[in-house]
């Protein structure tokens, strides 16, 4: 079974059949997906797709890229969001220094720190989108030692990743690591323990080798799992089902 820990079906890009292809994933082998909101309408309608399909859980959260409007008081919207059973982590959330349009860096620290401090007290993970901002992203989720999680398409060095092993944190492989610039990633899914590593889509974005530049989707995890599975000296199918199993384990789904 494919645990797609990573994909935005509440995306624009799915509008037009949004609904047959979710419908159509668990013949696919894609037994499991989790949509992360960016925002809190997209964490709405990530959480309405989880009430309509069995295989589909939320998180709920707000980006880096979109947190600009975000005020202190979206905290409790989010709270109530995440007492919903399908939500299952907070989510999407981090830093993103890459865009120099996007929202200050010291702001989007306030909002990662803030969301943060919500998973602590819900007691559910978090789902880290870390892009070019490694030093602070490892610095900022030191500071809760009780919260656990992943790293979103992990983009970091071996040693950065090292660290969050230690801190019992899990590393998410995507489309890039079928790319022929990856070597960081290789090294880290080289050395990756077993039981932090997930797949991901980060759906409709990041489509893998050789499908790259289309629309990507969960069916299309085998071919992450073929590569990770390559620089690991394993299956396909034990890939799958070892990081099916990690993901149920992170995000406490039975």
């Amino acid at each position: 079974m494919i645990f797609d820990t990573h994909a935005h079906y509440d995306d624009e890009q799915f509008d037009t059949e949004r609904e047959e292809l979710l419908a159509a994933m668990p013949a696919a082998g894609v037994g499991l997906i989790i949509d992360p909101g960016c925002d809190e309408l997209s964490s709405r309608r990530a959480v309405e797709l989880a009430e309509r399909f069995p295989h589909v859980f939320a998180a709920v959260g707000w980006h880096p890229e979109n947190c600009a409007p975000f005020t202190p008081e979206d905290i409790d919207a989010l709270r109530e969001l995440a007492k919903h059973p399908k939500v299952v982590a907070i989510g999407e959330i981090g830093l993103d220094y890459y865009w120099a349009e996007n929202p200050p860096r010291e702001f989007q620290q306030e909002v990662f720190r803030l969301q943060l401090a919500l998973a602590e007290e819900l007691e559910l993970p978090v789902i880290v989108h870390d892009r070019d901002a490694h030093a602070d992203s490892l610095e900022i989720v030191r500071e809760f030692p009780n919260v656990r999680g992943v790293f979103h398409c992990f983009s970091g060095s071996v040693e950065m990743a090292r660290e969050l092993w230690k801190l019992g944190w899990y590393v998410g492989f995507d489309g890039p690591l079928t790319y022929k610039n990856a070597k960081k990633t290789v090294e880290v899914a080289a050395e990756a323990p077993a039981e932090r590593i997930l797949i991901e889509t980060d759906a409709p974005y990041l489509a893998p080798v050789p499908l790259r530049g289309t629309r990507n989707d969960s069916r299309n995890l085998t071919h992450v799992a073929a590569r990770l599975a390559e620089i690991r000296g394993t299956t396909p199918e034990a890939i799958m089902e070892l990081t099916a199993e990690n993901g149920k384990r992170l995000f406490r789904i039975a």
